[in-house]
C-alpha cells in the first residue's frame, strides 16, 4: 500500500470476540482469498454467471442475507475490519452459503492489483463512512478518482448501488456521479433485495433518511 495514500477508512481498534476469531480460524481457508494476487473470478466462481463486488461489508449482515437469498449469485466481499470478517465467516457457515469469497484488504488495492477489467456485474456500497467533518471530506470513498478506477472493472451495462443514511453524503455522491461521464442514473426507491440491517434500523429510529442511488455503466 502506498504510504501517502489518503485512506477511506479508519481502523477503530481490532477488538474481536472469541466467536469471531474462532470462525475466522475455522473457515478462512474456505471463504478467504489471498491479497495482492490477481483474481480469476471465472475460476473462483465457476458456476455463477452474476458476480457482485461488496465493498466495506461491515459486520457482514447484509452480505450474508444476500448470499442466502440469492444463491445463484456470487459475491466478492471486501472489508478491512477483522471482526467483521470473522462474523461474516460465521454467518456464511451457519447459512450453508458457498457463493461468497472474502478479501480482508483495502478495496483500492483490490481494484488496482487484483480485479481484471470487465469482471464484475455490479458493485454494492452499503453505508460507507460519510466522513461528515469538513476536514475529513477528502477521505470519502466516492470520488472522481474512485469512479475512474472502478469503471473498467464493471461489465458493460453493470451497476453501482450505493446506500447511505447521511443526506449530505448522498448529495455528494450524486454530484460526483453527475460530473462523471462513465455512469448514468440517480436516486431510486429502496430495492426489495437490499436487506434492512440492524445498523440501518438504528439510524432510521434516530430519524435518519436513507438514500439509495443506482448508476449504470455508460
Amino acid at each position: 500500500m502506498q504510504s501517502d495514500r489518503i485512506l477511506t477508512y479508519r481502523l477503530r481498534g481490532n477488538r474481536i470476540t472469541e466467536a469471531q476469531e474462532s470462525a475466522l480460524n475455522a473457515h478462512w481457508k474456505k471463504y478467504g482469498l489471498e491479497n495482492d494476487v490477481p483474481l480469476d473470478l471465472n475460476q473462483i466462481f465457476q458456476s455463477y454467471k452474476t458476480k457482485i463486488l461488496e465493498i466495506g461489508f461491515g459486520m457482514g449482515e447484509a452480505t450474508a442475507i444476500l448470499a442466502r437469498e440469492f444463491p445463484e449469485t456470487a459475491f466478492l466481499a471486501v472489508e478491512v475490519h477483522r471482526p467483521g470478517v470473522g462474523k461474516l465467516c460465521a454467518n456464511l457457515e451457519a447459512n450453508g452459503s458457498n457463493n461468497v469469497r472474502i478479501l480482508h484488504h483495502d478495496v483500492i488495492d483490490v481494484i488496482n492489483n487484483q480485479l481484471p477489467d470487465k469482471s464484475i456485474d455490479g458493485v454494492h456500497i452499503f453505508f460507507p463512512d460519510p466522513w461528515p467533518k469538513k476536514r475529513h471530506v477528502k477521505r470519502r470513498l466516492i470520488t472522481p478518482d474512485f469512479l475512474r478506477l472502478i469503471a473498467p472493472k464493471i461489465k458493460p451495462g453493470g451497476f453501482i448501488h450505493v446506500a447511505t443514511d447521511w443526506v449530505p453524503y448522498a448529495e455528494w455522491i450524486a454530484a460526483r456521479f453527475e460530473e462523471s461521464k462513465l455512469f448514468t442514473g440517480g436516486e431510486i426507491d429502496k430495492p426489495e433485495y437490499r436487506p434492512t440491517t440492524k445498523f440501518e434500523g438504528q439510524g432510521i429510529r434516530k430519524g435518519h433518511r436513507v438514500t439509495d442511488l443506482k448508476y449504470l455503466k455508460a
